[in-house]
């Protein structure tokens, strides 16, 4: 296994893997939650949950029981409003937070975020070169990435979201400044209903340089999901100390 890109942020290796909560109902979540127990620490909610009820109080809950959190709502408005946005969100002991956008957004998120991190996202996963045709992208992805991530940095934002495709190139070009975030996580063959475009292994996510990876339906849709998750922290450990278990 190559070194090369391998993180070197002092992240414990349990926290590198944040389990994605993509489920209808806080109930649903909390039960989940209960399920994994100690098999994973960090965990992302997103817009189906804020749409779902006691959003906040979830988070609280969370807390309560040592996770850490990652809220995935891609903060897109004015600046003054994403920065208000991300200001209000720092006082609930959230630990990461996603934006999109420009320049300006970015610098208000920046700006407000105290000890919450901040990740611009670069290239959703679900996006492929034909839908960045549609959008108006008609630069190379890995040349967007790259442009929007160099920019995330020289404004202030801790990190970013992006594919485990390009997370080698952004090592390469911005060594280990910023955290680096890659979702489309598939540790199994595990293709049914597939709406990740640009998705890769844990092995190469990690050997590509990711800081962390967010899984969802491999470990969610397990038959047994507390043993899916476990077998995803020991392919991790496996990466970081180089051993196979």
């Amino acid at each position: 296994m190559s070194q090369l890109f391998l993180s070197r942020n002092p992240i414990p290796v349990r926290e590198r893997l944040i389990m994605a909560l993509d489920v209808p109902s806080i109930p649903q979540a909390q039960a989940l939650v209960d399920e994994l127990g100690d098999s994973v620490i960090f965990y992302k909610v997103g817009m189906e949950l804020f749409m779902s009820g006691d959003y906040f109080g979830f988070i609280e809950w969370l807390k309560q029981r040592g996770k850490k959190v990652f809220v995935d709502l891609k903060f897109f408005d004015i600046p003054a409003t994403v920065g208000r946005a991300i200001k209000a969100l720092s006082s609930k002991g959230v630990d990461l937070a996603t934006i999109h956008g420009n320049d300006a957004i970015m610098e208000a998120a920046a700006l407000a975020k105290g000890d919450l991190k901040v990740l611009a996202v670069t290239a959703l996963t679900s996006l492929d070169r034909g839908d960045l045709d549609d959008l108006g992208f008609k630069c190379d992805i890995r040349e967007l990435v790259l442009s929007r991530a160099k920019r995330a940095l020289q404004i202030g934002c801790d990190g970013v979201v992006s594919s485990g495709l390009e997370a080698s190139l952004l090592r390469e070009h911005l060594d280990h400044r910023l955290l680096v975030i890659t979702p489309g996580i598939r540790p199994v063959d595990n293709r049914e209903e597939e709406d990740q475009k640009r998705v890769v292994s844990v092995e190469m996510a990690f050997e590509g340089g990711a800081d962390y990876i967010v899984v969802g339906r491999p470990i969610r849709d397990a038959a047994d999901r507390k043993a899916m998750a476990e077998t995803i922290q020991a392919q991790i450990l496996s990466v970081f100390t180089g051993a196979h278990l």
